[in-house]
């Protein structure tokens, strides 16, 4: 069975689970669903007879209120209760119609209410034409049937009435209190099914899940461990792997690669070599000529004179000097630029501050130009010959661009970022244009005349460079007018070597040759 069969198949079960815990759970929330149906019912059922009952006791207080005084105002619930009351028995009848014990207590009310209203439209009419007659009549004095009503039959059909509507809603209660106990059942049961088969689907993908780790593993492991040997320079190293299936293609295609990367690193060694030979003769065959050029020219002054040479033929040597120093700087710039981490630099401790004084010192900036140092500079391990050249090119093209040497000054910032430390080198001068804040890292690149401001346009990408090599980031923030900062990210611990040395060191080379 190949491994994406293996796969295929863990995923259909777990889908067979899933779909078996949906099912039942839409069977137990359907019965959770119609309890909790039965349960509103019968409250609608118990709401609907308070109300009826509610109704009853309106028309009786408002029946005795009128046998009393004799007011018409009195029979305003009486007559409000009768309306409402044509609908409320019918109503409540058809609500337990299922039931023949609740159907026969409401069809008792309605007879005896109907008993009830009889006996009052009676007392209700001679009371009526009895204090037309006489509209100081009191009580029941007058009326024809005024024994029927001191002999308290009224009030036992109604005490009646009562009687049954209590019963009918006790017998709701009772019935009400079984749904609710079947709601609970239902739910609990629906709980515990459901959560049993999620336990279940969890417990089964669980399983399923260590067997198939089980068979990546180990062979990922294997991989893995090809993968350290390869970064460590061994490329020799190969997966023996039995298994017939797309994990075995993958371990072959890692075994060509690492034979492949070996033989490529071999040919990178001897190219290395050629490189190194080719980065001599820039440095020596094409200098040389040039110190030719500057010898040929400072001859002819001699020669001819300082007093006899033109003066138009003295500045043309003049500029035929600076152009042969320009070009020798340039070759030197883009050595410089290709021999970063060519070569190999042991890690030291590194006094930031000492550093930092090292290189002003060296830079030796005029009278009246101000650097500063902030109270915290940090000490760690890292290559000090690169970072005392960022720092130096950095300060130094402060000191060379400002429009106001004697007055400047350059504030040095360190920050903590983490597994960084952001160092800023901001300046007073001129300041830089948005437009031109990426092109300054470019080699090549400068701002001013070359015959203005002597610059080779390789300082800022050796910088660039070197920051980068360091995994670190570097941008500059600037304006016209408002001075520069430029600010760079340095690794606190040297950063782990991702290729080996021999791939580091063969790439820079690609510039030395596009350069010259």
């Amino acid at each position: 069975m190949t491994l994406t069969t293996k796969l295929f198949a863990g995923f259909v079960m777990l889908l067979a689970l899933f779909t078996v815990v949906v099912l039942f759970y839409y069977q137990l929330a359907g019965q959770v669903l119609q309890n909790t149906r039965k349960v509103e019912e019968s409250q609608r059922v118990t709401n609907h007879a308070s109300n009826l009952l509610r109704n009853v006791i309106d028309m009786e207080t408002g029946f005795r209120g009128y046998l009393l005084i004799g007011n018409e105002e009195t029979l305003s619930p009486y007559y409000d209760g009768q309306r409402q009351l044509i609908g409320r028995f019918a109503q409540l009848r058809t609500l337990v119609s299922e039931s023949p014990e609740q159907t026969k207590l409401i069809d008792d009310a309605q007879r005896l209410f109907q008993q009830w209203s009889g006996y009052s439209h009676l007392l209700i009419s001679e009371k009526r034409d009895v204090h037309r007659r006489n509209p100081r009549q009191s009580s029941l004095e007058g009326m024809p049937h005024r024994r029927l009503a001191e002999g308290l039959s009224g009030k036992q059909v109604m005490d009646n009435i009562r009687n049954r509507l209590a019963t009918f809603e006790l017998h709701e209660a009772k019935n009400r209190e079984q749904l609710r106990n079947e709601l609970n059942n239902s739910i609990e049961r629906a709980e515990w099914l459901s959560a049993g088969l999620a336990v279940t689907a969890l417990v089964s993908g669980f399983a399923w899940a260590i067997y198939i780790v089980r068979i990546f593993s180990r062979r990922l492991r294997s991989m893995l461990d090809l993968a350290r040997r390869m970064a460590d320079g061994d490329y020799s190293s190969q997966i023996v792997d039995t298994e017939q299936d797309e994990v075995s293609e993958l371990t072959t295609a890692l075994n060509v690669m690492a034979r492949t990367v070996g033989a490529n690193i071999s040919q990178l060694e001897s190219r290395n070599q050629e490189l190194d030979q080719f980065a001599y003769v820039v440095s020596h065959d094409l200098k040389a000529p040039l110190r030719g050029i500057e010898s040929a020219s400072r001859w002819i002054e001699e020669d001819m004179g300082q007093e006899e040479l033109p003066v138009a033929i003295r500045e043309f040597l003049k500029m035929m000097r600076q152009r042969v120093h320009r070009m020798e700087k340039l070759i030197t710039g883009i050595l410089d630029l290709a021999r970063v981490g060519r070569t190999t630099q042991a890690d030291e401790t590194v006094f930031v501050r000492t550093l930092l004084r090292e290189v002003i010192d060296s830079l030796n900036p005029p009278p009246g130009f101000q650097i500063e140092l902030p109270f915290f500079l940090p000490t760690l391990t890292t290559n000090a010959v690169q970072l005392q050249q960022v720092f130096t090119n950095l300060i130094s093209n402060a000191l060379k661009y400002h429009d106001h040497p004697e007055t400047g000054t350059v504030k040095i910032a360190c920050d903590d970022a983490g597994e960084f430390y952001l160092f800023s080198v901001a300046d007073d001068g001129p300041g830089i244009d948005p437009e031109y804040h990426d092109r300054i890292f470019v080699i090549f690149q400068t701002l001013t005349e070359r015959d203005t401001l002597e610059s080779t346009g390789v300082g800022l990408a050796i910088v660039k460079k070197i920051v980068e090599r360091q995994g670190g980031r570097i941008g500059v923030k600037s304006a016209e007018g408002q001075g520069a900062k430029f600010s760079f990210t340095w690794p606190k611990q040297p950063p782990k070597a991702k290729i080996s040395a021999t791939i580091v060191a063969a790439l820079p080379h690609s510039a030395v040759s596009a350069a010259t």
